[in-house]
């Protein structure tokens, strides 16, 4: 039986260093926000869709994710008809990860994993997480990002503390090699 593993953490917690660390050791690792990208490209599945909802959502034949922001900004109810249309294609393509990869685990990367309810699927749950202090230099640190805007993620987000607390696993991602080595160690645990 396949372990599915969840991994998830605030915006600077660490996650795709860590879903990294999973690919590194030979495991698979299903990105939730890679699929969104590629159904949002020209020539996805999203594209025809949207373009038909929300013509002005469409730039050189893909979805502008900026476009749509400005659309949900204007109008809430966007954001439900936009996640009718991915939702259920992002649910199909990880449906066929699961079905390509028949091994004793597979990490499901998910941004949003408890506020989208996918732990009700996942066989268990991994958080990666740092002090506050640490993971806001680390925001800002990213190109183009300001204060007001990792302020405007953090409240879309379920705070650090609650996600620590409904995990199976935390993780703390300060130093590179003691993470590797509690991936590594988590790997053993759910495979062994």
């Amino acid at each position: 039986m396949t372990h599915l593993l969840g991994l998830t953490g605030s915006i600077g917690m660490g996650k795709s260093t860590t879903a990294q660390m999973f690919r590194d050791a030979g495991i698979p690792v299903w990105d939730a926000d890679a699929v969104v990208h590629a159904v949002y490209a020209k020539g996805g599945a999203a594209v025809a869709p949207i373009a038909q909802l929300f013509p002005d959502a469409i730039v050189d034949d893909a979805v502008s994710r900026d476009a749509l922001k400005q659309l949900i900004a204007d109008d809430s109810s966007v954001l439900q008809q936009i996640e009718a249309v991915v939702h259920p294609l992002v649910a199909q393509d990880r449906q066929q990860f699961l079905a390509a990869n028949d091994v004793p685990l597979i990490v499901f990367d998910i941004p949003l994993l408890f506020e989208t309810g996918a732990d009700q699927w996942l066989s268990s749950v991994l958080v990666v997480s740092v002090p506050p202090d640490v993971q806001k230099a680390r925001v800002l640190a990213r190109p183009g990002m300001t204060e007001g805007q990792f302020d405007l993620i953090l409240a879309k987000q379920i705070a650090d503390t609650e996600k620590r607390a409904r995990a199976d696993h935390v993780i703390a991602t300060l130093d590179l090699d003691e993470t590797k080595e509690a991936v590594q160690k988590l790997i053993e645990k759910l495979t062994g």
